[in-house]
Order: C-alpha cells, then structure tokens, then sequence
C-alpha cells in the first residue's frame, strides 16, 4: 500500500502552489532544491527555508533538512521537509511512492517514470505515458492546470505570460555578470525608471510602474540577461503575498492527477 509522502522536485512559487494543496489535502510533503535557489517570488516559495532554515507560506510552515535522517522528523511536526539535493540522490535513497517534477526547468532534466510508482510532469519537457504518469499543463489561458494523459505541455515560447497587459517588459534581468544586490525590496511601488538593484555595479532600472512582485535574495551569483525579479502592474500589494492564481491551478491538476492515479475509476 502507498503512503501518503509526495516528494516536489523544485520548491519555486509554482512547485510551492503544488506542495501547498498536498499539505492540506493530508500528504506529507518533502520539497527539494539547488542548494543558491535562484526563486524570484520567494515570499511565496519554500525555497528560502534552503537558506533561512525555514519559511512559511500562507500559514504552512517548511524546514531545511540537513540529510535523509532528518525528514521523517520534520513531517511529524507537520511541517513541509526541505532538502538541497539538485542530483536527486537524496530522493532516491529516500524511494518516494509519488514524484512531482516540478523545477519548471523547461525540459526534463532526469526525471524517468521509473522513478517511483507515481510519477507526474509539470509543464514542458515531459510526454505523459513516456517519461511520466502524466503531465500538467502550465501555460496560462484555456488549458492551465489541465492534467495530460497523453502528449505533452506546450512547449515554451520564451515569451512571460501577459500580466496587465505586458509581458517582457514586467521581468528585472541582470544587466551584467556579477553579484545581485537590491534597493528595493519585495512589496515596494516602483516607477519606470527607478532604480531597483546593482549586479556588482552595474545598475537595473524598472521598465514598468508597478509592484515589485519578485526579486532575487542578495548575494545570488548572476549572468548578464538571467531573469532577477519581476513587477506586478497591478500594483496589489497583497498578491505578493499570497499563492498566484497561476500555482494554485497547476496545483489542482496535480492533485487531480496523483488522486486519478491512486484511485482510478472502473467502468
């Protein structure tokens, strides 16, 4: 018989989306990550616990694991288990019943379906039937959240999603090599034209007017042109601080798709 532990590759804001609807529907949840996350929307990510020790999203608590030894501990507080593991060799010595692939990666980075009784891939790179149980759809519009059975998520455009009207334009990239250092911090309106942070010391001005919806934490090592934050034109203080509309569909298909497969119907 199954248990009731899901094992999340990735702990970004869409992952967390995911592990946030597992944790209320009763699962224990171990979330897993690169060991500097790179989230942007970390107020809403149980990523930072990577670094912080812990986090908390929308009430629910998560706590950095050190090694294995440590999980089952943390899920008996009732907390979710955090673990820095970007090879997966800590997931496998674990031996999860159910595997989420949700790093966002684009692609798939490793994971087979072979990997657990349960295996479901979000958004592009995966092929339901293939490499994975099923696939969850993560473009936004008619088909967000939809769980595949067969096929595969559209594939990645390049292009953000429209938020009030902009895409490209919403999302803080580095403007050069270097450490990222902000000015500003996550909540904060900004203008276009306001200075939001440095890389060393080459400076990253807005393209917008809006909140400041995501931003990398100080200190990350960052690449000219890598994705540094993002700005709501919305300017809704409080969607900074809340699970997206976005991660919570996705969450539901994953849910659905985890309960369709441990409880299938019969005709």
């Amino acid at each position: 018989m199954m248990n009731k532990k899901i094992w999340i590759r990735g702990a970004g804001d869409l992952a967390t989306g995911i592990a946030a609807k597992f944790f209320r529907a009763g699962f224990d949840v171990i979330m897993s990550d690169i060991k500097t996350p790179t989230t942007v929307r970390r107020t809403v990510a149980f990523s930072p616990a990577i670094y912080q020790g812990e986090q908390i999203v929308e009430g629910i608590k998560a706590k950095l694991c050190e090694d294995i030894s440590e999980v089952d501990t943390v899920l008996k507080s009732n907390c979710v288990a955090v673990v820095a593991d970007e090879s997966g060799d800590i997931m496998r010595e674990y031996k999860p019943d159910i595997i989420i692939d949700a790093i966002i990666a684009k692609t798939n980075i490793g994971t087979k379906k072979s990997d657990a009784k349960i295996v479901i891939g979000v958004g592009p790179g995966f092929e339901a039937g293939v490499d994975c149980h099923a696939v969850v759809e993560t473009k936004r519009g008619h088909n967000l959240g939809r769980v595949l059975w067969t096929g595969s998520a559209f594939p990645n455009t390049g292009v953000p999603g429209n938020i009030g009207g902009y895409t490209v334009e919403r999302i803080i990239r580095a403007t050069s090599d270097g450490i990222f250092k902000a000015v500003v911090n996550i909540g904060d309106n900004v203008k276009a034209g306001d200075l939001l942070a440095y890389c060393d010391k080459t400076p990253i001005y807005a393209n917008i007017d809006g909140t400041v919806r995501g931003l990398l934490q100080d200190g990350v090592k960052v690449k000219t042109g890598m994705k540094s934050g993002d700005i709501d034109p919305r300017a809704k203080r409080e969607y900074c601080f809340t699970i997206s509309d976005k991660a919570s569909a996705i969450g539901g298909g994953v849910l659905e798709a985890v309960l369709g497969l441990l409880n299938p119907r019969v005709d």
